[in-house]
């Protein structure tokens, strides 16, 4: 069983920045490939960004590149996203999730929830303007 705990959710300003944290176990957190996923209220779960498991591979969705910036850090087990020029629109509760890495399929494969086969809870993430 693999646990996803995220953190660091909360209210900014537009403009402003914010790192959410996705905390796991050793085990689960070298092998598998992560992913963020968001969901505004209305509407359907979105890809944000994934990562590779030696992290050095990653892939965003088109919108958000530039302003966006998915990490992972092995010794704290922890993976983050670092969201910048935050606009009222990214406005949602951030998902982790974590994908069984088949060793043979790209990093953009993993863009989609379906290939995900653990989730964290979420945490909200409040842009005003």
């Amino acid at each position: 069983q693999v646990q996803l705990v995220e953190s660091g959710g909360g209210l900014v300003q537009a403009g402003g920045s914010l790192r959410i944290s996705c905390a796991t176990s050793r085990r689960s957190f070298v092998n598998y490939v992560m992913g963020w996923f968001r969901q505004a209220p209305g509407k359907e779960r979105e890809f944000v960004a994934s990562i590779d498991r030696s992290g050095g591979g990653t892939y965003y969705v088109d919108s958000l590149k530039g302003r966006f910036t998915i990490s992972r850090d092995y010794a704290k087990n922890t993976m983050y996203l670092q969201m910048n020029s935050l606009k009222p629109e990214d406005t949602a509760v951030y998902y982790c999730a974590a994908a069984i890495d088949h060793g043979y399929y790209s990093i953009t494969y993993y863009s989609s929830a379906s290939r995900y086969s653990y989730w964290g809870q979420g945490t909200q993430v409040t842009v005003s303007s």
